[in-house]
């Protein structure tokens, strides 16, 4: 288990104890990411060394993990995976688990870029959560929401994104920003510490849709540095 780098006055992340806890908490005074840490079994790194070379987000089957030539501890790993992907759809979730060797890079034109990497929130229009979790690689990592600027408040960056939206600052270029998601994205304040979601851990995020009671998680996929292995991750 990779410990938590969380601030101790951090109250918007609340710490739970199973999985029951976790998803019959409701988020609320200004909580917004509950958090089950879990000291994993099995041999993770052997499933992603079995799975082989790959490119970009491959999605994985019980059927192809379980065909793998994995040592015992590997097998124990894939349990592992497989017993939280039942225990998501058993409560009306769809989780799916994905080997990345790599993510796609945000190459449209504009001053703020999309991808997973920037630090963003997940939106809705219905009530909903996102669950992350990392099995193994490097973890996704956390920004404080009152750390936090959305780009599109950057006067250089809205500046620029009016020129791209060709109009006027008004409803109309609101919709342009929310269509394209560039209202989702944020920078981190000078001097601001990050936190690592770890390793094993099961997290649940309060995400942005109407109605919601508390401001959005706001997070990101870590860099990919040459050399690092692929993430095991699981997403719903």
């Amino acid at each position: 288990m990779m410990p938590l780098s969380l601030p101790n006055d951090y109250r918007r992340i609340r710490r739970v104890h199973s999985f029951q806890e976790l998803i019959g908490t409701p988020f609320g005074d200004g909580v917004n990411a509950l958090v089950w840490e879990r000291a994993l079994p099995g041999d993770f790194r052997e499933v992603v060394e079995r799975l082989g070379a790959g490119e970009g987000i491959v999605a994985l089957e019980e059927s192809q993990l379980r065909s793998l030539p994995v040592s015992a501890a590997g097998l124990m790993a894939i349990e592992v995976m497989l017993a939280d992907l039942k225990l998501l759809r058993t409560h009306d979730l769809a989780p799916v688990l994905n080997c990345i060797h790599d993510y796609p890079h945000d190459d449209q034109p504009g001053s703020v870029a999309t991808d997973v990497f920037s630090f963003h929130a997940d939106s809705a229009p219905v009530e909903a959560d996102t669950w992350l979790c990392t099995y193994h690689g490097a973890p996704s990592e956390g920004l404080r929401n009152e750390a936090a600027q959305r780009r599109v408040d950057i006067p250089a960056t809205r500046a620029e994104l009016l020129q791209l939206y060709g109009g006027a600052d008004d409803a109309g270029f609101r919709e342009f920003l929310n269509e394209n998601c560039y209202d989702l994205h944020y920078v981190a304040l000078p001097s601001t510490p990050l936190f690592t979601f770890g390793i094993g851990n099961l997290w649940r995020l309060a995400i942005e849709w109407p109605g919601a009671a508390v401001p959005p998680c706001i997070h990101r996929a870590p860099a990919q540095l040459p050399g690092q292995p692929p993430r095991l991750l699981l997403i719903s």
